[in-house]
């Protein structure tokens, strides 16, 4: 068998040293690097302006801490949370996290006062409360820099009408309050700034509330349910009957409805007429005060002789006479009255327009 050749290792003096590589780039022209670092300063500045210019135009979307928002910078429009509302908001942030910014205006010192998305932060205050977790404890904002505290206003208004309408007391009452506020001058001067895009009927509408919120705001528990055909009837009974506001606050006060049901209810009956008198049930055989007959209606055939008081509902149906219905609709301030019966035939009508025309 033939030998194997051994191999020596070669010593290490007679390999070739390793390149060395310089760490730094070689030098260029300094024209050259002058160049450079000023087109990279040009460039970070335009960053710069450009980020500073989102940032005023409300183009720019910041993370702000929860506790950084000064959520009373504005009186709110809203009175109340709508509890309904609130909670699929809250799983809608849990799922998804925040998808619409708020919006703020900077007040110096890292504060920022709250414009829109009162239910937001709500919201995300519920939720960082219940579950700690770091995602609830900041709000995405858009800094906005109203020129007056009218534009102000109005960003909140129009946010809480295009998201979820107000009431018409709500509108109102916030109508009331940027004027105490100084806001604006006069309710009519809010009503056209606040509400300039709805139509002239319905800032009418909610001019005929700023009544009731003057004369009730306070003693209604339940106002944002007030609906708008009771509380137009509201108005006009406020405006008609000095005495009627501070009544029916008493009468609120007394019943403490637990409900807005409830509470209407007694909204209802404070505007119904009076029930008629019940009868005696044992009269005085010795009274001799006489009745005063009730004007019987004009007739061609035979005249009544007789009336029997009939209790008439504000709204609804009742029979006034025997054969004759009467139903009421279309509310307190524009009733319709709609007879029909067995009885309502031509000699009917004949007689009631011969009656009606002798009261003009």
């Amino acid at each position: 068998m033939a030998k194997r050749k051994r191999l020596d290792p070669v010593p290490q003096a007679d390999l070739p040293a390793p390149e060395q590589k310089s760490a730094l780039p070689p030098l260029g022209a300094p024209i050259a690097r002058v160049a450079q670092d000023t087109a990279r300063e040009a460039a970070f500045e335009e960053l710069r302006a450009a980020l500073t210019e989102a940032r005023a135009e409300g183009r720019l979307i910041q993370k702000l801490p929860l506790q950084a928002v000064v959520l009373d910078h504005l009186l709110r429009d809203r009175i109340a949370l709508d509890e309904e509302a609130l909670s699929p908001l809250m799983e809608s942030l849990r799922a998804r996290g925040q998808q619409v910014p708020i919006e703020v205006t900077a007040l110096g010192g890292g504060r920022f006062g709250l414009i829109s998305g009162w239910r937001r932060m709500a919201a995300l205050k519920r939720l960082h409360a219940e579950t700690g977790e770091a995602r609830f404890a900041t709000v995405l904002a858009i800094l906005r820099s109203p020129e007056t505290a009218g534009d102000a206003y109005l960003a909140m208004v129009e946010e809480n009408e295009i998201r979820l309408g107000l009431s018409h007391y709500e509108r109102a009452r916030i109508v009331l309050r940027a004027v105490e506020a100084g806001v604006f001058p006069t309710t009519k001067t809010a009503l056209q700034k606040l509400f300039a895009h709805g139509s002239r009927a319905r800032r009418s509408k909610i001019g005929s509330f700023l009544g009731v919120v003057e004369a009730l705001d306070g003693a209604l528990r339940f106002p944002t349910d007030l609906g708008e055909r009771l509380g137009l009837a509201l108005a006009a009974q406020i405006e008609a009957d000095a005495g009627f506001a501070p009544r029916l606050r008493a009468a609120l006060e007394a019943a403490a409805p637990e409900s807005a049901e409830e509470e209407r209810l007694v909204l209802e009956a404070a505007l119904s007429p009076d029930p008629a008198p019940s009868p005696d049930p044992s009269p005085d055989p010795s009274a001799t005060s006489p009745k005063t007959p009730e004007a019987p209606i004009p007739s061609h055939g035979p005249a009544r002789t007789e009336a029997v008081p009939v209790t008439v509902p504000a709204t609804g149906r009742a029979e006034p006479a025997p054969g004759v219905v009467l139903e009421i609709s279309g509310g307190y301030l524009k009733p319709v009255l709609t007879l029909s019966g067995p009885k309502v035939d031509q000699a009917f009508k004949e007689r009631l327009i011969a009656w009606l025309q002798s009261q003009a």
